[in-house]
């Protein structure tokens, strides 16, 4: 039997706290109970401009950028299952996951399952990107 697939079901979620597009993409794309963010890189959401520093600057901007998109999603860190992390340089892993525990691994949290992959380059020349999926509540 086959099924047509109910496109509408999906909606685009946009916000002006995180960074727009750089691309033909979405921020992030709800469909039924999921949320799918979109790479997010360390650019500031006014400036669209890389934030200055290394790994643990980028991280954190990272992380604001996630949190705008989840939050205008309807969902948050705490209801994150999948999470993909790119380093442009795994010597950066230690820096990176200790910031990462702060949002996605807190004390008394369930950390989702991630996978962290080493990268040749990334846009803008970032140090890191991290996409994201999230429950939100059926709605």
């Amino acid at each position: 039997m086959s099924e047509e697939l109910n496109l509408e079901a999906r909606a685009i979620i946009a916000t002006n706290e995180a960074p727009k597009a750089i691309g033909p993409y979405s921020q992030a794309v709800r469909a039924g109970n999921l949320l799918f963010i979109s790479g997010q890189v360390a650019l500031h959401p006014e400036s669209q401009q890389m934030v200055a520093g290394g790994i643990a600057e980028q991280t954190t901007q990272v992380f604001a950028n996630l949190k705008a998109i989840l939050e205008a999603g309807g969902s948050s860190f705490a209801q994150v299952v999948k999470a993909t992390v790119f380093l442009k340089n795994f010597d950066d892993f230690a820096a990176m996951n200790a910031i990462y525990a702060e949002h996605l691994a807190a004390a008394g949290t369930q950390p989702p399952a991630r996978s962290t992959i080493e990268v040749s380059r990334l846009p803008k020349d970032a140090l890191i990107e991290i996409d994201l999926v999230a429950l939100v509540a059926a709605g």
